[in-house]
């Protein structure tokens, strides 16, 4: 079956007698059991539920997994995955992460005995030269949150293995609909399911999909074991939302794709980071390993101030932390989701304190510009009258 095939032609209800079009939601905490003896297939829902258990039979599936565990949330996921990990082992990291994995590794898990490294990994020399004896884990994000840098995934995970380490991939930006890392060599995947895969912003719910067996077992003892996994309920609608993923990204990203050309040309925007872009300097390699670019931008401005008017006129785009939703967002990273990071480990690793970052959603691309003009107009026109008149032009051309 084709890929969208795949999203919702899936058995939603494995012997149930009625045959439900939709996965029931096993709201039950415990399953009564024939015998004393011996246990049944499900016993407690912090070790299985069938409707958790449907939906992480789709995820390996799309994700071309042996299995995929789903959990609470993203962060919890990532937690998972470093419990594979012991004491004196290192994690390599690309240096633009998302700022709750940067929290994660930097004053979390060195209470574990687990150093991490951060290196650009957008040259994988970098990583040839950094990896070590005690190098378990190389975790990367392509592209990256929030600068959407791209990563060259297939020789990383050479390097990685060369190395006797795992290569793991952040792939929430891109959903397995537009980027299946394991089939270009990676061991373990990993998703935010809270923004792509559910799509509504209604869910918080993370997925680790992993290709070897002995690594599966260990991340479902990881997952029973700590007790993360996640709930009947929001198993059920993130399967919902699962169903609609390729419908959705194939419109947002066209729609990004226009806002992403419409900024370009803009006197009052500075660099625009989009894949998508054939300005983009991983464009073409990100075009080998993935099938789009997805629906996340970013761009400055120049000035702090400017930025934080242009979010703060926004009427279609919500000001919120997280992307991937059917509804269009904006927000400042270094002062919204990398505001863990230090301000100075921003600075090193070029990281601009004015940075937007667009998640478009599925509004009509016409009236997502028009706003967007609308707020360039109005922020550069408090800061310098003749990029503002150029802004209002910009705008004349939107409205014709």
């Amino acid at each position: 079956m084709k890929f969208s095939t795949k999203l919702v032609r899936i058995d939603q209800c494995p012997e149930d007698p009625f045959r439900p079009v939709a996965t029931p939601i096993y709201q039950t905490a415990t399953f009564e059991q024939e015998s004393a003896l011996e246990f049944g297939r499900y016993d407690y829902s912090r070790s299985g539920n069938p409707t958790r258990s449907v939906l992480e039979t789709q995820l390996a599936d799309i994700e071309g997994a042996t299995r995929a565990f789903a959990f609470a949330s993203g962060l919890a996921a990532l937690t998972a995955l470093t419990r594979l990990l012991k004491v004196g082992d290192e994690i390599i990291a690309c240096d633009d992460l998302y700022g709750g994995t940067y929290r994660l590794f930097s004053r979390i898990l060195p209470r574990s005995g687990v150093t991490v490294k951060y290196v650009d990994l957008t040259d994988p020399a970098n990583l040839e030269r950094a990896i070590g004896p005690r190098t378990r884990l190389v975790h990367v994000e392509t592209p990256t949150n929030p600068l959407l840098r791209v990563c060259d995934l297939r020789r990383l995970a050479r390097a990685a293995h060369e190395g006797g380490a795992w290569l793991s991939v952040d792939s929430t930006a891109m959903s397995p609909y537009l980027q299946r890392p394991l089939e270009l060599g990676a061991d373990l995947v990993i998703h935010s399911a809270t923004k792509a895969l559910c799509g509504h912003s209604d869910v918080t719910a993370g997925v680790v999909a992993v290709r070897d067996k002995a690594l599966a077992d260990e991340l479902y003892f990881i997952q029973n074991g700590e007790g993360a996994g996640l709930a009947p309920l929001d198993s059920f609608l993130l399967l919902r939302g699962i169903k609609t993923l390729s419908l959705r990204l194939d419109r947002q990203q066209a729609t990004a794709k226009k806002i992403a050309e419409f900024l370009s040309r803009q006197p009052g925007v500075g660099r625009v980071h989009f894949p998508g872009l054939a300005s983009h300097p991983g464009a073409e390699l990100h075009a080998s390993q993935a099938s789009g670019p997805g629906s996340v931008l970013s761009f400055e401005t120049g000035d702090l101030e400017t930025s934080r008017r242009l979010v703060e006129s926004l009427k279609l785009f919500s000001i919120t932390v997280s992307f991937g939703g059917v509804g269009s967002s904006a927000s400042l990273p270094c002062r919204m989701s990398h505001a863990s990071i230090p301000a100075e480990v921003r600075e090193a690793r070029r990281l601009p304190e004015d940075l937007v970052r667009l998640s478009v959603g599925i509004e009509d691309a016409d009236d997502l510009i028009e706003d967007l003009a609308r707020a360039l107009n109005g922020a550069a026109g408090e800061s310098a009258p003749g990029t503002a008149s150029a802004a209002a032009r910009n705008l004349a051309e939107v409205a014709s």
